[in-house]
């Protein structure tokens, strides 16, 4: 290949559409895939956008090509493609996906059997070497073998229609298609008991994502059992136009329709979730975002509740709450560098049954280790019923205990200079220092964590302290201004 992919991410592939990636490239992935990974079995999936289905058909071509026999289980959420890689018993499985990317963009994430991720040294480096050396003159023939279109245009694509002919996957005996949802729904039910529910209204925003048919999924069998949740459905239909915006919760812009739907339907809780549903995000019963640091604690006390001494997993960004929580209920608290790869490898070192981070991906020991966006609603709904408190309750009792900052990110010119600015002045008055992921500093009643971004000319604080929100808010200023000093 003439010129290197730029698609591949540190954990996975992300790239503009026609620029960075297009079917050819797709082609590529999936050959190299099959190859590196001596892979015989792949399961695919694809989110709503317009341009998943094409990409997943150049990829499923390349799979094939590569010695692999593919099952396609359709427009799914990335925990779907985690839960069918070890529900098959298949050896890999590639999930094309952009999330919450704009919508010029798209983008694969990819797991070894029993939904072991992919990263850079892992495979995933490894993956784009072999994707690179593959030689324009085999991918050109390959794709003019499975193309229905000579001359492809980028735009048809960019729209939605494939270049790629499915009959011929379909012609190879390499290809299948097949639904997962009924053994999907009875594993996310699994992490609750149906008995513990008593009624609740819940206002539920899949953004015209993929969590929409999920969630529906979900909704009939909890009906067939006569749970009494009632759900109000916002923006639910998947439309890969997005006629409402990229779903994305994270950013605050995005919110007000869950909020909205909530008060005004007099709901119990709201949650919205990105494009592919792998995060979901809850908002109280006056409509109001819940910081995920938060939902971390509240899923470890859920956890800790069935099953007593159990370790649980956290990032260190944020950590005080959720170190109380799993304290006082018996439970292992262990913390660990930010990113899935590194929270998904060390829950399997130290069998944890629950993984959380304050970005709202939430890590399940029995779902292969993986992020899920519905485990953690159900478990929160049980929460609010066995407890007979509403989720704001909860919530306030912990804000209160622990107020923190949220993340807060400083674009600067130099975020060397400003980290050393930091480490400079408050190292030598802290009484605890840590630097497992950024620089971490306790003072007795308050503390906070500062990282770099590995990508861009960021930096990240996060202050919390010890039931004292002028002292957090105080020193999450002073921080700032000493940060943003340049």
């Amino acid at each position: 290949m003439s010129k290197a992919l730029t698609c591949f991410k540190a954990y996975d592939i992300r790239g503009e559409l026609n620029s960075q990636l297009d079917e050819e490239v797709a082609y590529r992935i999936g050959y190299a895939f099959a190859t590196e990974l001596a892979a015989k079995t792949v399961v695919v999936g694809g989110d709503v956008r317009l341009t998943s289905a094409p990409l997943k058909l150049a990829l499923t071509a390349g799979l094939i090509d590569g010695g692999a026999k593919v099952t396609d289980i359709g427009m799914a959420g990335t925990e779907e493609i985690y839960f069918a890689t070890k529900h098959l018993g298949v050896d890999g499985g590639i999930e094309v996906t952009a999330s919450h990317n704009p919508i010029n963009y798209n983008g694969m994430k990819l797991v070894k059997a029993q939904s072991v991720p992919i990263s850079g040294d892992t495979g995933l480096n490894a993956i784009k070497e072999a994707a690179e050396k593959l030689s324009d003159a085999f991918v050109a023939e390959r794709m003019a073998f499975y193309t229905n279109d000579q001359t492809p245009d980028p735009d048809a694509f960019f729209n939605g229609k494939a270049h790629i002919d499915s009959a011929k996957l379909v012609a190879s005996d390499q290809y299948v298609q097949k639904d997962c949802m009924e053994a999907y729904v009875e594993h996310m039910l699994s992490y609750v008991n149906l008995a513990n529910f008593t009624p609740l209204k819940i206002v539920v925003n899949a953004g015209n994502g993929a969590a929409g048919k999920a969630l529906d999924a979900i909704e009939a069998r909890l009906q067939q059992n006569g749970v009494p949740l009632e759900f109000v459905k916002v923006h639910h239909q998947p439309d890969g136009t997005f006629p409402n915006g990229i779903p994305n919760p994270l950013l605050p812009e995005n919110r007000a329709d869950t909020a909205e739907a909530v008060v005004n339907n007099n709901a119990d809780f709201g949650i919205a979730w990105d494009g592919d549903f792998d995060r979901c995000f809850l908002f109280d019963a006056k409509g109001q975002f819940i910081e995920g640091y938060y939902i971390v604690g509240l899923l470890a006390q859920a956890f800790l509740d069935k099953e007593p001494a159990a370790k649980i997993i956290y990032d260190p960004r944020l950590c005080w709450n959720t170190e109380d929580i799993v304290s006082n209920a018996g439970g292992i608290p262990i913390k660990c560098k930010t990113g899935h790869a590194f929270i998904k490898e060390r829950m399997r070192k130290e069998d944890a049954v629950y993984g959380g981070e304050m970005s709202a991906h939430h890590y399940f020991r029995d779902f292969a280790y993986c992020d899920s966006g519905m485990i953690p609603w159900l478990l929160v709904a049980e929460l609010v019923c066995t407890r007979q408190q509403s989720l704001e309750k909860m919530v306030e009792a912990r804000i209160a205990a622990f107020p923190s900052s949220g993340e807060i990110n400083s674009k600067l010119k130099d975020a060397d200079a400003a980290l050393a600015r930091v480490t400079e002045t408050y190292l030598p008055l802290a009484k605890a220092h840590e630097d497992i992921d950024g620089l971490g500093l306790e003072f007795g009643n308050w503390r906070f964590n500062l990282r770099k971004s590995n990508t861009e000319p960021v930096i990240r604080l996060n202050v919390e302290s010890k039931a004292d929100i002028p002292l957090m808010e105080q020193k999450t200023a002073e921080l700032l201004a000493m940060i943003r000093d340049e």
